[in-house]
């Protein structure tokens, strides 16, 4: 029967946490290792005794309440005390023993093994073999399998808390292969995270370029990763703090260095890209904020310039990435990859390119939503793209009238952005002939910029134009217009 300390230490695990065992246990007799890395023992002697070769890194039991509870204890036959007896011997293959023996253990006795074995100061690689014997005979259920993926992520956890290295984890994910146990993305996605929440992110990303060369952590051995991977996983953690560059960096990186990472984290590193871009945006937008208040002096032509090269910089990098998604990925991602890109245009305002990526997405058949062409008319607007306007303007036309002042609005407040109040006082006209009426707030900015205006040529006639269309339609009282002339132009003074 098993010595009462290694059983007295199994019963603790069962029911409550244990204190660790700082022992390891040794292999007795004459050991050989294959080319797997596994232990096997060619001369039985069990009075000879070497130190073992193979030194195991797990010093704690892991959470075991969901599969092993104190009742489990009764449910033990002698034939279970026998296997452990026999199996801590080390004098025969575990495989051998766990065939002598197999009539005699439950599946529950047989799973209790695996937890007996992966206890701090057992022979946790015996564990293995047990595994790996039960998957051979086909005794590995849905059950058993969760029970051996949280020893090992048990395992996993204790290697990285105790600051081992990078290479430590990897050669346990390589044993698990070795017993049939190909880590999956679940695993991989929990080892990057305990790197992550632990801090150490230089050792996060070190383990995720070692995965990719030993092609580890891929969905349903999908070697695209379409649905998920080491790479995408990590550039998705660093966004999620914020850190949109280095996602961006990472997959390049990784890319660039030959290690193909899958065609996932690419779309991850160009959502990246949207989201610096529009961060990006909202910084400058209250740096111009703090500027008209005085708060900070104006930009100066070299600050321009560092601004437009980092976003530059940016859209290059979101169009790398597009490339490699529509070059691996095949034709099932151009609508995403379009979808992104047209992201990217519209944070950095860039008219003219967003209208292009509308009109791919509708020829792969993804239908962009009508809020976004409305969104592209108006930048388009702002920049006066006339052509972009034109074409973006013809699906107006089969629309409702509600939709026809929403996509006109969106138009107006695009010129009143980029300040072509003339071309602004044209919508206002528009909705007008169409029976809509412009926002009170839109009238009062084209007005007001007209005003400032007057004394350009075709502005003065553009003002009184629209001050009779909106005072003929109800929209303001009638204007008392004071004036003087000087050199045969009329100068605004006042209106009233």
């Amino acid at each position: 029967m098993a010595s009462i300390y290694g059983l007295a230490s199994f019963m603790n695990c069962i029911s409550v946490n244990r204190n660790p065992n700082p022992l390891i246990s040794q292999l007795h007799g004459n050991l050989t290792v294959n080319p797997c890395n596994r232990v096997s023992i060619t001369n039985r002697n069990p009075i000879l005794s070497v130190t073992r070769l193979r030194q195991f890194r797990f010093y704690k039991a892991v959470e075991l309440d969901t599969f092993v509870t104190s009742d489990d204890e009764d449910e033990m036959s002698e034939g279970f005390f026998e296997a452990i007896e026999e199996l801590e011997r080390m004098t025969r293959e575990p495989s051998d023993v766990l065939e002598e023996m197999n009539s005699k253990l439950s599946a529950r006795e047989l799973q209790l093994v695996l937890v007996y074995f992966s206890q701090e100061g057992r022979d946790s690689w015996c564990a293995l073999e047990v595994f790996e014997w039960l998957k051979k005979e086909n005794k590995v259920d849905d059950e058993t399998m969760e029970l051996m993926v949280s020893l090992m992520c048990g395992w996993v956890k204790k290697l990285i808390q105790g600051k081992h290295e990078t290479k430590d984890v990897i050669d346990l994910l390589v044993d698990m292969e070795c017993v049939g146990l190909k880590p999956n993305f679940s695993m991989i996605e929990k080892v990057i995270s305990l790197y992550w929440d632990m801090g150490e992110k230089d050792k996060g990303v070190l383990f995720v370029k070692e995965v990719l060369k030993r092609g580890f952590g891929y969905e349903n051995g999908d070697n695209q990763g379409r649905k998920g991977g080491p790479t995408g996983y990590l550039a998705w953690k660093m966004m999620e703090d914020g850190n949109y560059t280095d996602a961006i960096k990472l997959v390049i990186e990784i890319k660039e260095t030959n290690l193909k990472p899958e065609v996932y984290s690419y779309l991850i590193a160009m959502t990246a890209v949207v989201k610096e871009l529009n961060e990006f945006g909202k910084a400058l937008r209250k740096l111009k904020t703090f500027t008209k208040s005085g708060l900070t002096s104006d930009m100066g032509p070299h600050d321009n310039e560092l601004i437009q090269n980092y976003q530059t910089t940016l859209i290059k990098d979101g169009v790398r990435l597009s490339n490699w998604v529509l070059e691996e990925g095949g034709p099932s991602f151009h609508g995403v990859v379009y979808e992104r890109l047209l992201a990217m245009y519209i944070c950095a305002g860039r008219g003219p390119e967003a209208e292009g990526q509308l009109w791919k997405m509708k020829l792969v058949g993804k239908e962009p939503d009508g809020n976004l062409y409305d969104i592209v008319l108006a930048i388009c607007a702002s920049q006066k793209e006339v052509n972009s306007i034109s074409r973006l303007l013809t699906r107006m036309e089969v629309t409702s009238l509600l939709n026809k002042k929403k996509t006109l609005t969106w138009l107006l407040r695009g010129y009143i952005k980029g300040s072509h109040y003339v071309d602004a006082a044209e919508v206002v006209k528009k909705m007008l002939n169409l029976g809509v009426y412009p926002e009170f707030l839109d009238r009062a900015a084209v007005l007001q910029g007209l005003r400032k205006r007057i004394n350009q040529n075709g502005i003065l006639e553009t003002y009184f134009g629209l001050c009779k269309r909106l005072s003929d339609a109800g929209l303001t009282g009638p204007c008392l217009i004071y004036m003087y002339i000087k050199k045969y132009k009329l100068w605004v003074i006042k209106m009233l």
